[in-house]
Formats: structure tokens, C-alpha cells, sequence
């Protein structure tokens, strides 16, 4: 029911193969604890839901709720939906996305986090149906017509404006704010075009380390400041000696996935090995290799020198 990007053979994989059969294929970003979730799937066993949550503490309470209530037809992905729409729904799959109460990001500095800006239309529209559609449910003004300004832009979507569904007013933010009597707001956008440029899923590797030569340094002292990558951006956190050597746990942040993840430097048999730990699953990408070569670049500066390089 949890999907894990990592052990997943393909990106996209095939819809099949996630639910076990096909179906109209819906994404929920932003599912919370996942009671609209649920009432969705047991309101439409046919359809296939795909949720997105980037809250741990949702996720698992949404997947606790999904399992009491034996829905079959629900996975759910613990990190941000564009992702989860890139990289897990195949192009020309979605039958419709549904957005309850986003973040709006208020303040005018951070409106680049808002979630339904152009770009992110323009992607969508690679991954609906013809005819396919997103529905917006906000009790935020300023961002609805954010949204709606946004979408029209892109000349790909008829955008009708409605009374919201009932349904989309029993999550547990709009119960609450509908007792304070809150106004709230309804679109559905409907695909009429598609974007030509393409948007191919995130490139992974199965490999991200290095050899060098030399001995493992007594002590590895990284600075915590963030080093600036091609992709993304990596912060090393923390490190931790181990009996082989060290681990350093290590932050990265590229478009739509952060990870935190265990780099580990160690002893090996031809030298000093470099590179990603398996331990969590870590997906291994651009940014994630690009972290690798950054600690290697501190291992050079002790004095040890690269004799096979796999970053």
C-alpha cells in the first residue's frame, strides 16, 4: 500500500502493476490523514487512487486508516506531489487530480512554493487524459485566483468555477474552518491541450561512490553549511564513527524530492571506499551523486587520492 520510489523496478511503472489492475487513475496531493481518501476509494472501488503527502506523521496515520478499513484500491507516497506525478504516473494515465485546501503560502516572497503555478499545469497536462481534470478546493481567495490566473495562462485547460462537492468539505482542516464559517472556493480545470515540451522522469543510477587511496582519516570534520550542486543543493548534517569507518548523515534538495540519507567512507579491500549507505532505501540521483562527489573532494583534501570514480 506504501509506495517506495526506490524499489520500484521502472519509472513511471505501469498502473498495473502498482494497484495489481487497471482502473481510472486518480492522485490526491495533499491527502492529510487520509479520511478523504478513504471515503473516496470506498465510495469508488473502481477507481485507483494514488496518494501524495509529504507529512510522515499523515502518511501514517492515513495508511493505519487505509488498512482498518481494507481499501485495496489506495497506495500512498510519503514526499511532494509533482513527483509522484512525474515520476509514478505514466504520460496520458490520469483520469483526475484532486487538490484539498493546498498550501497557499501567503506571503509574496514565497508564492514560488505555491504548488498550482503555469509550470505546473503545463506539466499535468503530459499526464492527464484528454478530457481529464483537476479539481481545486481552497478557503483561501487570493490563492484560487492565483490558480485560476495560472491555469489560464497556459491556454490548456476550460476552468469552470463551482460550488465544491460536499465531499471535498469533510477533510479535517475543512470541518474546522467550516465551523468558523469560512468561505470556500471550487474549480475544475479540464484538459483541452497538451504542452509539447517533454517531461521525461527523474534520471537515476545504481551507483554513486568512489575509490581512493590512502589511509581513512582519524577524524572527519564537514562543515554544515550547504554546497551547491549542479541539481540541488546537499547540507552534511551530521557525522558519526562507526567501527569501519564514518557515516555522514547528509541532506539533499533537488526539484519536487529532499532526502535525508547516510553517506558512509570506510575501509575496503582496494582502499577507502565513498558513497551512498543503502540503509532507507535511498533514491540515487543527480544531486545524491553530486553530494558524493562533494565528500570526496573533502577526502582529497586529506590527502587521499581517487583511483576509481563513480560519481
Amino acid at each position: 500500500m506504501l509506495v517506495v520510489p526506490a524499489r520500484l523496478h521502472r519509472w513511471p511503472p505501469e498502473v498495473q502493476d502498482l494497484f495489481g489492475r487497471k482502473g481510472p487513475l486518480v492522485l490526491e496531493i495533499g491527502f492529510g490523514d487520509g479520511r478523504f481518501t478513504a471515503e473516496l476509494a470506498r465510495s469508488r472501488p473502481d477507481w485507483l487512487v494514488l496518494g501524495a503527502e509529504v507529512s510522515a506523521a499523515s502518511v501514517l496515520r492515513a495508511l493505519r486508516r487505509m488498512r482498518r478499513e481494507g481499501l485495496s484500491n489506495v497506495r500512498l507516497y510519503h514526499g511532494q506531489g509533482p513527483f509522484a506525478l512525474r515520476n509514478l504516473v505514466p504520460p496520458g494515465a490520469l483520469d483526475q487530480v484532486i487538490v484539498n485546501f493546498p498550501d497557499p503560502w501567503p506571503k509574496k516572497r514565497h508564492q514560488e512554493r505555491r504548488l498550482l503555478r503555469e509550470a505546473f499545469f503545463r506539466r499535468l497536462s503530459t499526464r492527464l487524459k484528454p478530457g481529464g481534470s483537476l479539481l481545486l478546493t481552497t478557503d483561501h481567495e487570493e490563492y484560487f485566483r492565483f490558480a485560476l490566473e495560472e491555469a489560464e495562462r497556459t491556454g490548456l485547460y476550460r476552468i469552470e468555477v463551482r460550488p465544491p462537492p460536499e465531499a471535498h468539505l469533510r477533510t479535517k482542516y475543512a470541518l474546522k474552518w467550516k465551523e468558523a464559517g469560512r468561505t470556500f472556493f471550487h474549480a475544475v480545470f479540464t484538459k483541452l491541450g497538451e504542452d509539447p515540451a517533454p517531461w521525461p522522469p527523474l534520471r537515476r543510477y545504481d551507483v554513486a561512490h568512489a575509490l581512493l587511496s590512502g589511509d581513512l582519516p582519524q577524524d572527519l570534520a564537514l562543515e554544515k553549511t550547504p554546497v551547491r550542486l549542479k541539481e540541488g543543493v546537499a547540507v552534511f548534517l551530521e557525522v558519526a564513527r562507526g567501527k569501519e569507518g564514518f557515516y555522514v548523515l547528509t541532506h539533499v534538495e533537488e526539484e519536487d524530492l529532499t532526502q535525508d540519507l547516510l553517506l558512509e567512507v570506510r575501509k575496503s579491500a582496494r582502499g577507502v571506499y565513498a558513497g551512498v549507505s543503502r540503509f532507507g532505501s535511498p533514491l540515487i540521483t543527480e544531486a545524491v551523486k553530486g553530494a558524493v562527489r562533494a565528500l570526496v573532494d573533502r577526502l582529497e583534501a586529506h590527502g587521499l587520492e581517487v583511483v576509481q570514480d563513480h560519481t
